[in-house]
């Protein structure tokens, strides 16, 4: 068979298989993917990750950290438990989209409330099945984060030429703020602690150390642990001054997670850093709470080629020799060389990159971790407890 006979042939097949498909994934290195669409008959662009966890997609999809990403989930069982109302991490999901590789299937779980098919559609979030999933997420590792397009499309109204240049057009993560747009609008009270089997999530306490969390994409498991702490929460705005923080009156501050490039979003939050800093406040940081401690210690941050998402990151105590296995989800990371070496306390056994930072005289400290899990190991739900001793 000539070259010419192939080129007819992959023509051809590629023909087939847009005429079946409704839905497309146009990749920034030129490349499409083809599959059945799910969820929302929209179409996003953004950049693609691949998460690593074996459970939990409900709390991953509903991670705010993940606006502006496409998530490319290495697990085949997604779909098979459901949706629930309790198990969201946020109000509704960030994430642009999903891609999978079975179909979704009824759920087949006691806590189940919807099929997750139906819950997408009902919160504008599209998807694609049928897509290798792990030939992708081989070539996201080789290659890097890769920007594409997800679109929906049952009507097959395909023009791959004009999306692949919308592709090629958008400007990426760097230099974006996102935690701006996942932010709470106004301060508010949280009093909802963990979820029992028997009852559902109970009730905190009335009276405990006040504990004010600044939003820049706060998941509610870190709200809930704080409450099973005996913390009386309020969670502000991102933008919220050292002036609007004072006025909660806090024995301690927690810095959350979130979406976006930290330097950006440090434009306005490492001033009012550096006033809790200042004041000596009890200071906990997590993901982008960790870096945005870090530039406010002088330090910089970098975008990663691949990021780390999932739940099975080890990571090594310089003190201690112990090694967690922790949850990450993160496509920035402090840079190992611009931090003092004194602040720096573990490192990602993966990589080398700097998993947490502290002061010497033990005012604060930060993991690039989730220590909340949800989902993930539970080795590091520690750290709330050391962060509620700081706070006594």
């Amino acid at each position: 068979m000539t070259q010419h006979d192939l080129a007819q042939l992959d023509s051809a097949l590629l023909r087939e298989l847009s005429d079946q498909a409704t839905a497309t994934l146009v990749l920034s290195d030129g490349s499409v993917l083809w599959g059945q669409g799910i969820g929302a008959e929209t179409r996003n662009i953004g950049e693609i990750c691949f998460n690593t966890a074996m459970t939990g997609y409900q709390e991953i999809l509903t991670d705010p950290s993940y606006a502006g990403q496409i998530i490319c989930f290495t697990s085949v069982h997604i779909g098979n438990v459901g949706v629930n109302t309790d198990d969201n991490e946020s109000l509704k999901p960030h994430t642009l989209g999903c891609i999978l590789r079975n179909p979704i299937t009824e759920p087949s779980n006691y806590r189940a409330e919807q099929n997750l098919d139906s819950w997408l559609r009902a919160n504008n979030v599209p998807g694609i099945v049928g897509i290798d999933t792990r030939a992708l997420t081989h070539r996201l590792r080789d290659e890097g984060a890769l920007h594409a397009m997800l679109i929906h499309n049952p009507e097959r109204n395909w023009n791959i030429p004009a999306l692949a240049a919308e592709v090629a057009d958008w400007a990426g993560l760097a230099g974006k703020d996102l935690a701006i747009t996942v932010t709470t609008r106004e301060a508010y009270q949280w009093n909802m602690g963990n979820w029992q089997s028997k009852g559902g999530y109970i009730q905190g306490a009335e009276a405990g150390s006040r504990v004010t969390v600044l939003d820049y994409g706060v998941k509610h498991m870190i709200l809930r642990l704080l409450v099973e702490h005996n913390c009386v929460v309020t969670v502000v705005p991102a933008t919220a001054s050292f002036a609007d923080i004072e006025a909660t009156r806090p024995d301690g501050i927690l810095l959350s997670n979130g979406p976006g490039d930290p330097a950006a979003t440090g434009v306005y939050a490492v001033p009012v850093i550096q006033q809790i800093l200042q004041a000596k406040i009890p200071l906990f940081g997590i993901c982008l709470g960790h870096q945005m401690l870090a530039l406010a210690l002088g330090a910089n941050t970098a975008k990663m080629s691949t990021g780390h998402h999932g739940t099975n990151h080890p990571v090594r105590d310089h003190h201690t020799g112990r090694t967690e296995i922790t949850s990450q989800n993160h496509s920035f990371v402090v840079d190992t060389k611009s931090l003092d070496p004194e602040y720096q306390t573990c490192t990602s056994l993966f990589d080398g990159t700097i998993s947490g930072l502290a002061d010497p005289a033990g005012s604060f400290f930060s993991v690039q971790y989730h220590p909340e899990a949800s989902p993930g190991p539970m080795d590091s739900a520690y750290l709330f407890d050391r962060f509620v001793g700081m706070l006594r």
